[in-house]
């Protein structure tokens, strides 16, 4: 037999011992799944609370408490249970309860969700406890927990399963919650800086804004086919154009039909933000003001461990043009090269080993060197600018220098956290940008790619020069909370399916 074959024998059999008690504890009391159970306190108000009472201390206080049993002992007499907050002792002994509740307790499964009265105390040993005097169940699971000391180990099982990862591993728990303080967090940053909150359609008739795989679906009232977004820029800046604020932001998902790895999520969430005349040295400004604001709120100082490292997100970061950047990682000086053809050969001869595209542009090439020799080097904050016009079709022109625009791209840890432009605003440029990416798209075979002339009539109408931005919002996350990959930071991150 297979372990997983023993596995699932184990809980067969354990859930029908289960089965049992539950039948019995239904002949003792009745419903075992009632509709409500309305607590005075949760644990961590009570660890906090009682957090100063000396040990073997009586407090005279009278409680309802609730949550799941996490371990058994003395034949349930002591039982630790849990709620989100934390974990309180629950002691059932003759001096407090009746006949009645305690002849339950042979009946309450590790696992079970249960209601406590009783008084609170902290016992000589220092443990804080509850005298219960009554028990309600709660729930009566048919399932048993991970096992206690060894937990949930297969890593495939935690994101498949992470409702037994929360219970069984409290640093799961711990970064999922700091998640939701990042992401509050970050929203409440954007509202003191004065930025209005909008939402955009997650259904797109033309996919856009980004250069990425769409996922397809189709309405069947409209009898049209839509696309998950990809990005919410285009509809963004429609706002600006309508002028619903200055400053506008949106929190929400992005979908993008691509690979998965520890950096990459077919969903994600992102913080798109544009910002009225304002540039991308603005930008650059608020990125840091933000990443300093969060950690400090967290750890109470800008430096933050990561693995091995300590990742300083004290302002300002480290600014460096991309052929720089470059030249200092490869000796090759892309600015000195004025072909697409001789940047393809600085491109081979600095990427032995790597396919070279033979219709590769100057820009796509010094974008492709940059990504293989120099990114994985900017492990402190930093943000890479000058960037190729060829990869930024939404950027404005470095003055003097028309192959590089306006934009940044912020790396920590060798990843791309940031990406920020001095938006182009002149919709006779736009249009032509546009026509030349969709039809370099649609040359690589993306047949479905067309231009979004709805967006470009918007652009007639004029948008005020604005600074835009995109933070990846689970990266971001990563980096905050010490987490080695993006599922560890994603609630219920996209799996294969199990066969």
């Amino acid at each position: 037999m297979t372990d997983n074959k023993n596995e699932e024998a184990l809980s067969t059999d354990a859930s029908e011992v289960r089965l049992q008690k539950r039948e019995r504890l239904q002949e003792l009391v009745g419903n075992l799944f009632p509709t409500n159970f309305h607590r005075t306190i949760t644990n961590g108000e009570l660890m906090e609370k009682y957090a100063d009472i000396e040990d073997g201390h009586m407090t005279g206080d009278i409680v309802t408490v609730a949550g799941r049993i996490y371990s058994s002992r003395n034949n349930g007499m002591f039982m630790d249970m849990r709620d989100a907050g934390g974990k309180v002792q629950i002691f059932t002994h003759k001096n407090n309860a009746s006949e009645d509740v305690r002849e339950r307790l042979q009946y309450i499964d590790i696992g079970d969700i249960i209601g406590v009265v009783g008084e609170v105390r902290r016992t000589p040993r220092g443990e804080l406890t509850v005298n219960a005097t009554e028990i309600t169940m709660l729930c009566k699971t048919m399932r048993p927990m991970p096992e206690k000391f060894h937990g949930l180990t297969d890593v495939e099982t935690r994101y498949r399963k992470r409702y037994l990862d929360l219970m069984s591993n409290e640093e799961s728990k711990e970064r999922l919650q700091m998640r939701a303080k990042i992401v509050s967090g970050i929203r409440r940053f954007m509202e003191d800086e004065g930025f209005l909150e909008i939402e955009t359609p997650m259904l797109h008739p033309v996919y856009g804004g980004a250069t990425a795989d769409p996922f397809m679906t189709h309405h069947n009232t409209l009898d049209m086919d839509m696309y998950l977004r990809i990005a919410p820029e285009l509809y963004l800046k429609r706002a600006l154009v309508g002028g619903v604020s200055d400053k506008v932001f949106e929190i929400n998902r992005n979908f993008r039909n691509e690979g998965v790895s520890t950096r990459h999520n077919p969903e994600f969430t992102m913080m798109e933000a544009y910002w009225s005349y304002h540039d991308y040295t603005d930008a650059m400004d608020l990125t840091e003001r933000m990443f300093a604001k969060m950690a400090n709120q967290l750890y109470g100082t800008t430096d933050v461990e990561f693995g091995d490292k300590t990742i300083s997100f004290e302002a300002p970061f480290k600014r460096v043009p991309m052929p720089e950047a470059v030249k200092d990682a490869t000796g090759i000086d892309f600015l000195a090269i004025d072909n697409d053809a001789d940047a393809r050969e600085a491109a081979k001869k600095a990427l032995p080993g790597i396919d070279i595209d033979e219709d590769g542009t100057w820009g796509e090439m010094l974008a492709l060197v940059f990504e293989e020799k120099a990114e994985h080097l900017l492990i402190q904050p930093s943000h890479v600018t000058h960037m190729p016009k060829d990869i930024s079709p939404f950027a404005k022109e470095v003055p003097g220098e028309p192959r590089l625009v306006e934009r940044f791209e912020t790396f920590i840890n060798g990843w791309e956290i940031a990406n920020a432009f001095s938006e182009l605003n002149d919709p006779v440029e736009q249009r032509a940008r546009m026509v030349e990416q969709v039809e370099q798209a649609q040359a690589r075979g993306e047949k479905e790619r067309v231009l979004d002339e709805d967006f470009l009539e918007a652009m007639d109408h004029g948008m005020p020069p604005a600074a835009g931005i995109g933070i990846g919002i689970d990266r971001a996350i990563m980096l905050l909370t010490n987490a080695q990959s993006i599922r560890d930071v994603i609630l219920f991150p996209a799996q294969k399916t199990k066969t």
